[in-house]
């Protein structure tokens, strides 16, 4: 045999030992990989919130349509649950709270309203800020008496509604009349925005100074007037987990969507502005 042939022999088993070494050593990493992937999967699934069980959301009246969409998307992405909620002014909602009314999450339309939460120590997280909302002035469908300004709703024999002015979109009108040095006697005072805003729908009042979001759900029912002060009247709408939740983790979550890009895509789209 000669030196080549021998050599080219060793060669040959030197390759196929290194080719089966490779062989076992992709099985193996196959193995691994494949365990790898279940592991992460695994972990994955545990780390995702298991949540059942009702959350309790007291909710401004101005938040109404986003929330309930919301609520439905909650549902939807967490079988066995259940999203239940109380809107109204912001005031009476955090008076609840503060009265022991159970609930687990609270989103007010204003920082004032939910301090009086804050100050009880009512409340199991900071509140953080999730949106804005600004002033609209609604009128009747094609605005028959021609309101183009916030002056115009002082107008001799015009019947205006307003918010009352403990309730954030009540507060906000007021400082922007004040900011106007504009004296406003309205027909009534409601007490919470849809209240405001249901006067005008149901042809009981000539106008109401409501929130842009109530013009924008409301549709053709009130034909909706900007105004530039209502710049320097904006509301800051803040969320909290409440101290005496039921269901905080179910809570969280909630708060979580709320706060995330599809829960703000949703806020947006109802007319609410970005944080």
């Amino acid at each position: 045999m000669t030196r080549y042939t021998r050599r080219t022999r060793r060669t040959l088993q030197v390759t196929g030992v290194g080719v089966a070494a490779l062989l076992a050593l992709s099985a193996c990493s196959s193995g691994s990989d494949s365990s790898s992937k279940k592991d992460s999967s695994s972990a994955s699934k545990d780390s995702a919130k298991k949540v059942t069980g009702t959350v309790t959301v007291f909710a401004a009246a101005s938040l109404k349509e986003s929330f309930t969409t919301l609520g439905k998307d909650f549902e939807k992405a967490h079988p066995g649950t259940k999203v239940t909620f109380s809107f109204g002014g912001s005031d009476t909602l955090a008076a609840s709270i503060t009265g022991g009314a159970p609930a687990d999450v609270f989103a007010a339309a204003s920082p004032k309203t939910m301090a009086i939460v804050t100050d009880k120590k009512d409340a199991a997280t900071a509140p953080s800020t999730f949106v804005r909302n600004q002033l609209e002035i609604a009128t009747l469908p094609g605005n028959p008496d021609k309101v183009a300004s916030l002056k115009d709703l002082t107008k001799s024999g015009l019947k205006v509604v307003l918010c009352d002015k403990t309730v954030p979109c009540g507060a906000a009108a007021q400082k922007a009349l004040d900011a106007s040095k504009l004296k406003l006697t309205p027909v009534s005072y409601e007490q919470d925005v849809k209240s405001a805003l249901t006067k005008v729908e149901l042809k009981e009042a000539d106008a109401a100074v409501v929130y842009k979001t109530d013009v924008k759900a409301a549709g053709s029912k009130v034909e909706g007037v900007e105004f530039p002060e209502s710049a320097n009247a904006i509301n800051d709408y803040p969320i909290a987990l409440l101290k005496d939740t039921p269901n905080a983790e179910a809570a969280k979550e909630f708060i979580a969507l709320v706060q995330s890009p599809e829960g703000q895509k949703v806020l947006t789209a109802a007319g609410f502005l970005k944080p």
